[in-house]
């Protein structure tokens, strides 16, 4: 797809998304159930036992994979923090990730967070929620879980913002810079396993626990992309307690 198609694409999902600005609707649902029966199925077949082997690794390798994960994830939320308008979180995020990068050897340590600059995550759906577009249709996609309207055209977007799909994904050298997509679905590998070991325990208690299991994660998600969004309480990795 070219630039000028992209932009078309984007700007009329734009105005499809501010439509439902207040709105989050349940869109097929049947198809949403029968594809959450399949992720769950995917996560305890592959999923969750790798992430509990994960969490058997020694706990200074474990630690420095998550804050690996976490530096290259910072170059995504640069970009969303100036396109927000927000410029002394896009300063510190830049400098975070400067400094993890040198002093920090690559990322594996996070001397940034004991400086005081500890950056927050944004993403495209972020920032297209802080322009007030709103959810849209809730669905759920296979592997990658639940979405909304909004977010699912972030995800997209992203990889036209992140610096780090540029030089990976759509292999546009940055900087003298260049890699593969094995590097970009690698990182997302790693980061999706991590976040599962850190959330082992409130899978199952989520499981256990609910009536309905496909209700809580829809809001839980929901809950939890509405936090980011305004930037208020709740622990980005999180997602067994319904009440932050």
């Amino acid at each position: 797809m070219n630039l000028k198609k992209y932009i078309i694409c984007v700007i009329s999902a734009f105005l499809l998304l501010n439509s439902t600005a207040n709105a989050t609707e349940e869109c097929f649902e049947g198809a949403s159930r029968a594809i959450f029966k399949f992720n769950m199925a995917f996560d305890n077949v592959i999923l969750e036992p790798v992430a509990k082997g994960y969490n058997k690794l020694p706990e200074p390798i474990k630690k420095g994979t998550s804050n690996f994960t976490s530096n290259i994830g910072t170059l995504l939320s640069i970009p969303n923090h100036v396109l927000q308008g927000n410029f002394k979180e896009a300063a510190d995020a830049t400098a975070s990730f400067l400094i993890n990068s040198t002093i920090g050897v690559v990322g594996l340590a996070n001397p940034a967070e004991k400086l005081g600059l500890k950056a927050q995550q944004e993403d495209v759906g972020q920032t297209l929620g802080s322009y007030g577009v709103g959810p849209g249709c809730y669905f759920v996609l296979p592997i990658l879980g639940p979405t909304t309207a909004r977010d699912s055209v972030g995800l997209v977007a992203d990889s036209f913002v992140d610096p780090f799909a540029h030089i990976t994904w759509r292999e546009n050298e940055l900087l003298g810079i260049s890699g593969s997509k094995v590097d970009y679905l690698s990182f997302k590998g790693t980061d999706a396993v991590d976040f599962r070991a850190d959330n082992v325990v409130n899978f199952e208690s989520l499981e256990k626990n609910s009536i309905d299991l496909y209700a809580s994660f829809k809001s839980l998600y929901l809950q939890n992309r509405e936090n980011k969004i305004n930037n208020t309480s709740g622990n980005d990795e999180d997602w067994g307690n319904l009440d932050n």
